[in-house]
């Protein structure tokens, strides 16, 4: 629902319209009707890629499986009622009986599907793949006007400002997720994970097909563009050089990454659903996990790609029959469950609240898919004990709506009702306006914090960026649901701040003035120049604020509600902790500590650390395993300062707002000081992840002698200095 949502605020995602497809309709009944036929699949094991080699966790680890759900939640949003993940005993207790589940675990800044995906891909923050504000973020022209672009596009593609969407510290694509996998002789399988497969027809079919190919020409034709999007959006397969799937297709097209560090040359992929089932099925249609045939939305369906939003029955489908032609490594993404995500003949609520029948009956389905997943996937061969299964969710988001009715429902065995669902939106514009006389013309990247760009890109001190500022610290807003008046803005984060925040990529066009982080039962949007509302005070129709009752849950903010979230890990070299929330993480974590487990690496230096604690020492290489407890004391001392929701990220937002809504004189003393807290902490920090990588993948043992201890001991310090500005 986050992709969809983006999509009907007016961002560039593209969905399917209706399209009659006789031929279509004719292969997916065919295709049910086999499926229906066909005998009870046999116990036997899916075939293992014989290239493929993990070299940790003594050489157990066959496959890797790696889940990123949209806003399913392992912490209850109503004490009680069952969480989402409490509603599905077959993958929570999959995970807590056989590895580890951890709650204490944060999304970067801004937490928002395209950013927390991509962190979650690489290992890094923002600032060093191209973009902090997502689902779509704001650029200025070279004249001071805005444009915009979304975040989802296809890995090498280029941004509507020209530049890299993917762009690097080092002003390059930033290195693909895929490489160390496929180097290493293993397929990579991608499913609706952000980036890594077709986001944007035709956009992304230019890039890799060219405008002129017949996938360019289906994607540009208008009366074919909806079967483009079914046929080469959100799948693809990144083949090892000897792989059996790209060498039996004609269709492989070469994985062209001209910025990849070291090269990368002989490697092709599968592009689209067209092109992966007839390596993976034999046809053109893939069953979900109920039999049902994998489609697009269109009257009559065409098979393939069902849109951004898939059930879990769609992707559990696909990926189990990726895994079953032998691919061993998959990403893929299984939509939200608190909006409505099987249609109006499953329930007419388009969103819903905790408790609600519809969403007890939604995560049901979800659960019984994944009670099937895991029974097909054991039928073939694939388990904890050659597996490795990583979950996570993008973000948490937060309910706006009413208190429940009864109070006491659980949603169990007493559903919950609710007399308001929906978000509040409010036009922040018109609010200027009316409330502050403030006619300053900007642009912003709707959301929960929106970030703000003004006309003109001026700078942080100017007059139009601090009036702007206290103005919009200054509004209130009358809360339909409580009929009480709400401050607006709770938090306001400058350049300066961003940066320090790894908000601030390496293009400086994509840099907003200021960013909003606001109280979060608000969507915050602006009236566009065409609308019949741009201009207009609050007095005037239509309303500056009203009930959205299309969404109900809010994310991007900088609550714990919202960016506290969960990851989940078993197989191999997994330590069975159950839930455990002893460790602080966040999502740059998880991608090194699948590296060290995998005994790959990357080409670059992680954001984030080696989740050690969660792992068993013998799964360790020899250089981490001998560094442990230093590691352990050095990485927790690292994630306090570097991590955006770490102590010092949390102190200096709290700093920075006060300096920002205060005189002129105070904001400039913050500047000072902020400017060299950031080159302080990227120095000490910069110092650290280096000692930390070179014991998880160099081979370079940390010892807890005196050069370790300083360390530690300067980022106490630093963390000081950051409470008494906050306190200031």
């Amino acid at each position: 629902m986050e992709r969809l949502k983006a999509w009907l605020r007016g961002t560039s995602i593209a969905f399917v319209p209706q399209l009659k497809k006789p031929l279509a309709t004719t292969l997916i009944a065919a295709a049910a009707a086999a499926f229906a036929a066909s005998p009870a699949k046999a116990d036997k094991p899916a075939p293992v890629q014989a290239s493929c080699h993990f070299q940790s966790a003594g050489n157990k680890i066959k496959r890797v499986v790696f889940l990123t759900f949209d806003n399913v939640h392992l912490r209850r949003d109503n004490p009680n009622v069952p969480s989402d993940l409490e509603q599905m005993p077959n993958l929570l207790n999959f995970l807590q009986e056989n590895g580890t589940v951890s709650g204490n675990h944060f999304t970067p800044l801004i937490s928002h599907t395209a950013q927390d995906i991509v962190s979650v891909l690489t290992g890094l923050y923002g600032d060093r793949f191209g973009w902090t504000v997502a689902n779509s973020y704001g650029f200025f022209h070279a004249d001071g006007s805005v444009g915009f672009q979304t975040s989802f596009l296809y890995w090498t593609g280029l941004s509507a400002d020209g530049l890299p969407q993917m762009i690097n510290e080092k002003g390059k694509t930033a290195p693909a997720p895929w490489v160390p996998f496929t180097r290493a002789g293993c397929d990579v399988g991608g499913f609706s994970t952000a980036n890594i497969e077709f986001e944007s027809i035709p956009a992304d079919v230019n890039t890799v097909f060219g405008a002129t190919s017949p996938e360019g020409i289906e994607a540009n034709t208008a009366a074919t563009k909806a079967q483009a999007i079914a046929d080469f959006e959100g799948i693809a397969i990144h083949c090892a050089q000897n792989s059996p799937l790209c060498a039996g297709s004609a269709h492989a097209k070469p994985d062209l990454l001209p910025d990849e560090p070291g090269g990368y040359n002989g490697f092709n992929a599968l592009y689209g659903n067209k092109y992966v089932a007839p390596a993976i099925v034999g046809g053109p249609v893939v069953m979900d996990m109920d039999g049902k045939p994998i489609t697009d939305s269109s009257t009559p369906p065409n098979p393939g790609f069902p849109g951004f939003d898939p059930t879990a029955s769609q992707s559990l489908g696909y990926v189990a029959s990726m895994l079953e032609a032998g691919v061993p490594v998959v990403y893929f993404y299984i939509s939200d469950v608190h909006d409505n995500q099987l249609g109006k003949s499953f329930s007419t609520e388009s969103t819903f609240g905790p408790g609600e029948a519809g969403y007890v009956a939604q995560v049901k389905t979800y659960d019984a898919a994944f009670g099937k997943f895991f029974a097909r996937l054991k039928a073939d061969g694939i388990t904890k004990e050659n597996t490795l299964f990583v979950v996570t969710a993008d973000e948490n988001d937060h309910f706006v709506g009413s208190a429940p009715s009864p109070a006491n429902c659980d949603g169990i065995h007493v559903p919950c009702t609710y007399s308001h669902v929906g978000e509040i939106d409010t036009s922040i514009d018109r609010l200027l306006l009316t409330q502050r006389g403030n006619k300053t013309l900007f642009s912003v990247h709707s959301d929960d914090a929106p970030t703000v760009y003004i006309a003109g890109n001026p700078g942080p001190t100017d007059t139009v960026t601090r009036t702007m500022e206290h103005d919009v610290d200054a509004l209130t807003v009358l809360n339909p649901i409580t009929n009480t008046n709400d401050k607006l803005s709770e938090l306001l984060a400058d350049r300066a701040e961003m940066k320090l925040l790894h908000m601030v990529p390496n293009a400086a066009d994509r840099v907003p003035t200021f960013t909003i982080f606001a109280n979060d039962n608000y969507f915050i949007s602006a009236t566009s120049a065409t609308s019949a509302a741009h201009g207009k005070d609050c007095t005037q129709p239509p309303a500056c604020t009203s009930e959205e009752t299309g969404f109900a849950w809010n994310h991007g903010d900088f609550q714990k509600d919202i960016t506290q979230t969960w990851f989940g890990l078993a197989g191999p070299g997994v330590a069975k902790q159950g839930r455990f929330d002893g460790v602080f993480s966040d999502h740059t974590d998880l991608r090194p500590t699948v590296m060290a487990l995998l005994g790959l690496k990357d080409s670059y230096v992680h954001d984030g650390r080696v989740l050690v604690e969660n792992l068993e020492a013998h799964a360790l290489p020899d250089s981490l395993r001998d560094s442990s407890f230093a590691y352990t004391a050095l990485a927790q001392s690292y994630k306090e300062i570097n991590a955006t929701k770490g102590p010092l990220g949390v102190k200096s937002l709290v700093a920075a707002n006060h300096a920002i809504t205060g005189d002129d004189a105070t904001y400039g003393k913050f500047l000072t000081k902020i400017g060299s807290i950031t080159d302080e902490r990227n120095a000490l920090a910069g110092q650290m992840i280096e000692l930390l990588d070179g014991a998880a993948f160099k081979n370079q043992p940390i010892r807890f002698d005196g050069t370790t201890l300083e360390l530690i001991i300067k980022a106490q310090l630093l963390n000081a200095k950051v409470q008494n500005l906050a306190g200031n």
